[in-house]
């Protein structure tokens, strides 16, 4: 019989993962259990996707804000230190300025408008052309910028976070400046110290920034690259990715992820004879058009992924085909022609007219934003995807 359905994507429910939990062995068995429960076979080149916060937690991976404090303090003294371009996010960025305020003299704090690296908008675009503002090249003070906007909500959060970043800062002990550019240099007029947080675009920040005479420059992926005091760190992307776990303390982006892909992979294998690809995920890279925000505040979708995840999809768009090399047929001879057409189709599919359409993303870019969206964020209980289908096409 033929079959009727594509690429099926299933959140599967696991065991609360602590510190110290085997996080390949719950990962393997809770697909392996779903599948005798559920009734649905695992195949060859199914994806097990396993979110990227799970994997932190087992490995505990954590820090306080004093040990970001004490990271600070070390690179830059008790000085003023610009804090410039961070992201709008209670979760994902305020417990990172609470500790940079506690391991500082003063913070100049430097927002970008008229919204943030992520999309999350301060004001918007037309309230700029109203207020006869130029984002490429004004710089605003607090006070300048509060007499064109006022006060200004998220309109998902309600919250002001030009108020909440102002106020934490002093709660934390810091003095505080806030202003508003989107040139890297215009903090350099306040302080010489510098900590860029953005995400995507940090090397060219410091490149910047050192081009134009700052004197000590670190990224958020500089700080807790080492333990400080016996904490997490992350070698590779430092305070990147990491999220508020309690008041006091966050959950960095996890570290050594290959062998744990790599075991998942080997024990489904030998429990059914199934060679699964796994791959460890983080934040999607979507964009919402109410909210405008594009989601990915991880470093990268994916940490961590086996040998067969590599790559872009390399398919032809059946619309395509349907409309142009084939236009002419119907039925089952169009069915047959399209079929054909895809089985002899290159490996390579790079500059065919009969790609073109298709997205030109990577392949875990793609997956895990699949993922992402079908794991949630909140209370689904499913930090575990199993998607399959996903590598099939019309002909199979």
């Amino acid at each position: 019989m033929e079959r009727r359905v594509g690429t099926v994507s299933r959140g599967i429910r696991c065991p609360i993962i602590k510190k110290g939990d085997n996080i390949y062995k719950i990962v393997a068995d809770s697909v392996l259990e779903a599948s005798k429960i559920e009734g649905f076979e695992l195949r060859d080149r199914d994806v097990v996707a396993v979110t990227e916060s799970v994997v932190a937690r087992a490995q505990g991976n954590y820090a306080s804000v004093k040990d970001i404090a004490a990271d600070i303090t070390a690179k830059f003294g008790k000085n003023t230190v610009g804090v410039i371009f961070p992201i709008l996010s209670r979760n994902r960025f305020a417990i990172c300025l609470k500790g940079i305020a506690m391991g500082a003299e003063k913070i100049v704090l430097m927002l970008s408008y008229p919204s943030d690296e992520v999309g999350n908008e301060l004001v918007s675009i037309d309230a700029l052309d109203n207020a006869g503002v130029n984002p490429y090249s004004d710089v605003l003070t607090l006070d300048r910028y509060r007499t064109l906007f006022g006060e200004s909500k998220h309109p998902f959060t309600g919250m002001d976070y030009v108020a909440y970043y102002e106020q934490l800062i002093k709660d934390s002990g810091a003095d505080v400046e806030i202003i508003f550019s989107n040139n890297a240099k215009s903090i350099l007029t306040y302080t010489k110290n510098v900590i860029n947080c953005d995400i995507h675009t940090r090397e060219r920040t410091k490149r910047i920034l050192r081009d134009n005479g700052a004197e000590k420059v670190y990224g958020m992926d500089d700080i807790l690259k080492t333990s400080v005091n016996g904490s997490g760190y992350n070698e590779k992307y430092g305070l990147l990715g990491s999220n508020k776990a309690t008041e006091d303390t966050v959950k960095l982006f996890p570290r050594d992820c290959y062998d744990i892909v790599e075991d998942i992979q080997k024990k489904i294998l030998e429990a059914v004879g199934k060679h699964v690809e796994v791959m460890v995920y983080g934040d999607g890279a979507f964009k919402d058009p109410v909210g405008k925000i594009w989601e990915l505040a991880d470093p990268c979708v994916s940490p961590a992924y086996t040998g067969g995840l590599e790559g872009t999809p390399n398919e032809v768009k059946l619309k395509y085909l349907a409309d142009n090399d084939f236009k002419d047929l119907k039925g089952e001879e169009l069915k047959n022609a399209i079929s054909k057409r895809i089985k002899e189709k290159k490996e390579n599919l790079v500059g065919d007219m009969a790609s073109q359409g298709t997205t030109p993303r990577r392949l875990t870019d793609l997956i895990g934003s699949l993922c992402d969206l079908t794991s949630g964020s909140g209370d689904k209980g499913t930090p575990v995807v199993l998607v399959q289908g996903y590598f099939d096409n019309f002909t199979n």
